[in-house]
């Protein structure tokens, strides 16, 4: 399986996904890697119907998704991840999957969370993830939009305190 693109973007698929980071990432498919969501029927028949034209589109627990990618079968397939948190990305990484680089889209503001951007706000769980996939060697980009400038996320985020 080769990886073309790697998104955290919580709200998943929808206008910029569909249109912009699609086109970006050139995959045949799109990937959801997220227990919460592979265990949730109804987002799941929603994403898929989301899909951009021509475009596959799964939604897999993180184990499913370890196991997919590593499967023969897919070998040849292209894909696009996307995820809604730092940690599951983490947890694929710390299986050998090899996502080099994570662009950082949309994590909304939720209690206990601090906001780091317009479109990204981060917990202590995130933070220590980001950092997990930083000495890992993941480069993380921060661009809400393809047409953003790249942030540097480990400058976003080296300074500020969470509880």
């Amino acid at each position: 399986m080769k990886i073309n693109f790697s998104r955290i973007d919580d709200r998943l698929i929808h206008g910029q996904v569909a249109t912009v980071w699609s086109k970006k990432a050139n995959a045949k498919r799109i990937i959801v890697c997220s227990d919460e969501v592979a265990n949730d029927d109804v987002r799941k028949m929603l994403l898929k119907q989301a899909a951009p034209p021509g475009i596959k589109v799964n939604v897999c627990s993180i184990e499913k998704a370890v196991k997919v990618y590593f499967n023969p079968v897919y070998e040849n397939e292209t894909v696009f991840y996307l995820f809604t948190n730092p940690t599951d990305v983490l947890r694929m990484v710390k299986q050998n999957v090899p996502i080099q680089s994570l662009n950082i889209g949309g994590m909304a503001f939720r209690n206990g969370r601090k906001q780091i951007t317009k479109a990204v706000s981060v917990g202590k769980e995130d933070v220590d993830a980001f950092k997990a996939l930083n000495q890992l060697g993941v480069k993380l980009d921060l661009r809400v939009v393809d047409s953003d400038s790249p942030v540097d996320m480990m400058k976003k985020i080296e300074n500020i305190a969470l509880t």
